[in-house]
């Protein structure tokens, strides 16, 4: 995950960076698919879920024993995510376990469920954040999401979260569908005081994989991303509006660093690149994990067809300190990357980008991420056009965040 928001932050009030201590296993934030069961149908799903039952799910002892591990680990967060985890029908007394483990617990989840009394049983666990998944205003969300309905309810869930308290954020997949609407969803967050804003890069995994045509073009990206760092600096400059993250394309923290390079004095960008070089792009088997609904670990949500162990067989804290190759190969730094990647000078700040996508089409996870929107001479790959990064305005006319500058 990129921290658009917070790095922005650092060219207004610049901080010293924090790198992570050498040696050891780093404690991952945990991401968990309670059930597949799901109320909607998304086209880009992950995990491929349903409005049915699926056999094989852990039980609520297995469950249990999961949180119990969880906590002794001592894991920094818990996302507990499906599905639609709201339709497992333990879910709350596995919350209420984990909210007492953990230090972090958030829940991922459409929101068309959130209202009434499972609102304030959201709100009574005490969830740190909820998270909602949307993609477009009104029937463009409902098309996505395969329920006419689902943009209404899960409005109706967003604000039944501020109404109780609860930190809220939306996210929202970028497609060469919904695309043009996402100024339209910024300005949503704004009007329904939003507290956060996660645009998510489609990635080749589940449905997301049958529907990769979907995926926008690199003048699309490059225009969403723009408007993002916009949005972010007006935020910074005490404008109002929600905290940005992205996430699933690591490029975003390279094409921000250029942003930044071609406006802002080199001390400041120096502080920056060196902020970005502690955070280290992608997180895979690194800083983040995911068990699924059946229990098995994997590296991220979308490495599902690469499994380390079971939590039915073995503890998580277990697998995640073992000597899995694959985890060992993610956790190098540098990553032994080829093409593009491997050739990029921005390798520490971009750690590879998501090695799922190079995965799917080559089926070489060290392969280059195909899914990176930065030309050669961006990259400083030899045999690049130099010059600066070229910045494609999302609406009609062109508006250059650097006039606000002088202000």
């Amino acid at each position: 995950m990129f921290r658009l928001s917070d790095c922005m932050n650092q060219l207004v009030r610049p901080t010293p960076p924090r790198f992570r201590r050498a040696g050891g296993v780093v404690r991952p934030v945990v991401i968990w698919n309670l059930t597949r069961t799901c109320n909607l149908r998304c086209r880009h799903c992950y995990t491929v879920s349903a409005n049915t039952h699926f056999p094989g799910e852990l039980t609520r002892a297995q469950a249990m024993a999961v949180v119990d591990d969880l906590a002794r680990f001592g894991i920094p967060a818990l996302i507990l995510s499906g599905g639609e985890p709201l339709e497992r029908s333990d879910f709350f007394g596995i919350a209420r376990a984990a909210r007492q483990g953990v230090r972090y617990l958030a829940l991922s989840t459409n929101g068309t469920k959130i209202e009434g009394e499972t609102a304030d049983l959201i709100a009574k666990t005490g969830f740190d954040y909820v998270g909602i998944s949307i993609d477009g205003i009104g029937a463009t969300n409902d098309r996505f999401r395969g329920m006419e309905g689902a943009f209404a309810a899960a409005l109706r869930g967003v604000r039944a979260c501020k109404v109780r308290g609860i930190r809220v954020g939306l996210r929202f997949t970028l497609t060469r569908d919904n695309s043009a609407e996402l100024p339209q969803l910024l300005e949503l967050c704004r009007d329904e005081g939003v507290d956060k804003f996660y645009l998510s890069h489609l990635v080749y995994a589940g449905r997301g994989d049958k529907h990769r045509l979907d995926d926008t073009d690199r003048s699309h990206t490059r225009a969403a991303v723009d408007l993002l760092i916009e949005a972010a600096w007006k935020t910074a400059r005490g404008h109002g509006g929600p905290e940005i993250v992205t996430g699933n394309n690591d490029a975003d923290a390279v094409f921000f660093l250029r942003w930044a390079e071609a406006r802002f004095a080199p001390g400041l960008v120096a502080n920056l690149r060196a902020h970005l070089a502690a955070w280290g792009g992608n997180s895979s088997g690194i800083g983040v994990a995911n068990i699924d609904t059946l229990g098995r670990v994997h590296p991220d949500t979308y490495w599902s067809d690469y499994t380390i162990g079971n939590v039915k067989e073995k503890p998580f804290s277990a697998l995640w300190e073992g000597d899995d190759p694959m985890l060992a190969t993610l956790r190098q730094r540098p990553r032994p990357l080829k093409g593009r990647c491997g050739a990029c000078a921005y390798g520490d700040v971009c750690g590879g980008n998501t090695r799922i996508r190079a995965l799917q089409l080559t089926g070489d996870p060290w392969a280059e991420d195909p899914a990176c929107y930065l030309n050669e001479a961006e990259i400083g790959v030899a045999g690049g056009d130099a010059g600066r990064l070229q910045v494609t305005p999302f609406r009609g006319k062109s508006h250059d965040p650097a006039h606000d500058f002088a202000n």
